[in-house]
């Protein structure tokens, strides 16, 4: 073999799925048709989940970093827009969390003593990163941990058995043993494979861009409906969305002009703005579709490859890392040996429901953006329970992505769901013991029965003795190497490692000497 995994696709998922192969101790060749990172605007920002696991990697203070930049020129946007003025910023942008639907969320709403908040440590602080930056920095990571990243390269087919993967290549052939397509939306490696792909077409045309223009100062600020459709303007100078509802573009791949942004900006907003430039602009619609198995043989899929939907609540990019981050352990331990090739089963049985919930919220949006009557009496409810607490609460933890729960064995209430970022009594966090790829044991009451379960998966699963103050609850936690519990026991059970052994070789295979 050439290589143990080819992944079509140097994105953000692609690029992800490569560095946690090769913390596997996988061999991986990226092939990216692109010779550069892609300058047109995509997501600008990133949901909790996604931000978990680049803070599981180590990540964390770069995202941090590229957040205050981004900050900076949102404040920036809101004092311009204030005529200098900075102080109106809560009511104009910074006091939100987002949107449902075009509804602003407002910040001072949401309880976050409530489930789904609290848990994700320093993780919770991150959003405001884009596409771009994410990519920037996994091109980074997959250089300094030696992942052959082609750029140039385009996959123009390929032949697959039981054995291995012949890769075709614009720059010859390749043979491998597993083939992952991260190549997006219209992915090469999901058709020439023959996937299923179902779902629902597109009804809306929708425009994002950064442009130039004079006349905005009448735009509002945020997400603004109307009676021609949807329109967004900012967080960013110049960054606009135009969302019509009134059938799907006549050719999606026609290039995007000034005229026709223009046109559409002021037929949705009914504001006479004149647009200048274009720095940069797109067109999206509302296309929801999911393949029916993430898996055939030798081939897999990953991110848009494996669903597609619109972009309104910013979670396709968090949703293609969890994918990222699900399957790239797996796949390196079946290719070491550690496990058997079954556990990519649960590839499919953890990561499709995720996407298929995507896929409904990102629909339930369309509908309450409708300009029809009883569209708009939905949505008048809709913002009626956003102006509650609990309405913001709900609406704001699910887009973020909190409530994600893996149907795992065990009774525990952590098992299957992403593990809270415990604050140890050394001062260091659960995320940071996860920063090498390995499946942890975290022992919080000093159990030697607990270690000497776990001494038959040493180079598998790590082990740590500690203590954590703010959790007396807990006794233990088995977390695997993509953030998520596998097992978990309180303190004063009485049967304390109950269901380890089980869970460990579930996970990560017999242990050594059996």
């Amino acid at each position: 073999m050439d290589y143990d995994v080819v992944v079509a696709g140097g994105g953000p998922v692609g690029l992800m799925l490569a560095c946690e192969l090769r913390l596997g101790g996988a061999r991986v060749a990226v092939l990216e048709r692109r010779t550069e990172m892609d300058p047109t605007i995509k997501g600008g920002a990133i949901t909790t989940p996604g931000a978990e696991a680049l803070y599981r990697r180590g990540m964390l203070p770069a995202l941090a970093e590229v957040q205050r930049q981004a900050m900076d020129r949102f404040r920036a946007f809101i004092r311009e827009r204030n005529g200098g003025d900075g102080g109106g910023a809560a009511g104009q942008g910074l006091g939100f969390v987002g949107h449902f639907a075009g509804i602003m969320l407002r910040a001072d709403l949401v309880d976050r003593t409530e489930p789904g908040f609290g848990d994700a440590g320093p993780a919770a602080e991150i959003s405001l990163v884009a596409q771009q930056d994410i990519e920037r920095l996994l091109g980074g990571r997959a250089d300094e941990l030696g992942v052959d990243v082609r750029r140039g390269v385009e996959l123009t087919g390929f032949d697959a058995d039981d054995e291995a993967v012949t890769v075709r290549t614009s720059d010859g052939a390749i043979r491998a043993g597993w083939l992952v397509g991260c190549d997006g939306g219209r992915s090469t490696v999901r058709k020439l494979a023959g996937f299923e792909f179902p779902g629902t077409d597109p009804e809306i045309t929708c425009h994002q861009a950064v442009v130039e223009m004079t006349g905005a100062e009448n735009l509002k600020v945020g997400w603004t409906a109307t009676d021609t459709g949807v329109y967004a303007h900012g967080p960013m100078p110049g960054r606009i969305v135009t969302v019509e509802l009134d059938g799907p573009p006549a050719d999606r791949d026609a290039p995007v002009t000034t005229e026709d942004l223009q046109a559409r900006l002021r037929r949705v907003s009914g504001v006479d703005v004149t647009i200048t430039e274009v720095r940069t602009a797109t067109r999206f619609t509302d296309h929801a579709r999911q393949v029916t198995d993430y898996r055939k043989g030798r081939v897999l899929l990953a991110g848009d490859a494996a669903h597609v939907h619109s972009a309104f609540g910013s979670q396709g990019l968090s949703l293609g890392i969890g994918d990222a981050m699900n399957l790239g352990w797996k796949l390196a331990a079946v290719i070491g040996g550690r496990a058997p090739e079954g556990l990519l089963d649960t590839y499919t049985s953890e990561r499709h429901p995720v996407g298929a919930w995507v896929l409904d919220w990102t629909r339930s949006q369309v509908a309450a953006m409708r300009p029809d009557p009883q569209s708009r009496a939905l949505r008048e409810i809709v913002s009626d329970l956003a102006g509650t607490a609990v309405g913001t609460t709900y609406l704001t933890a699910r887009l973020n992505g909190a409530g994600v729960r893996y149907e795992l064995p065990g009774g525990h209430r952590l098992t299957g769901r992403s593990a809270p970022d415990l604050e140890l009594a050394d001062g260091r966090r659960l995320a940071d013991h996860l920063h090498g790829g390995r499946a942890l044991l975290l022992d919080l009451t000093d159990d030697p029965e607990l270690r000497a379960l776990a001494a038959g998966y040493a180079g598998r699963v790590d082990t740590l003795t500690a203590g954590c103050p703010s959790r007396p609850e807990l006794a233990a936690v088995l977390v695997r190497p993509d953030g998520f519990t596998a097992w978990a026991a309180d303190a004063g059970a009485p049967t304390p490692t109950a269901g380890l052994a089980e869970a460990l070789e579930e996970w990560f295979g017999a242990p050594e000497g059996r």
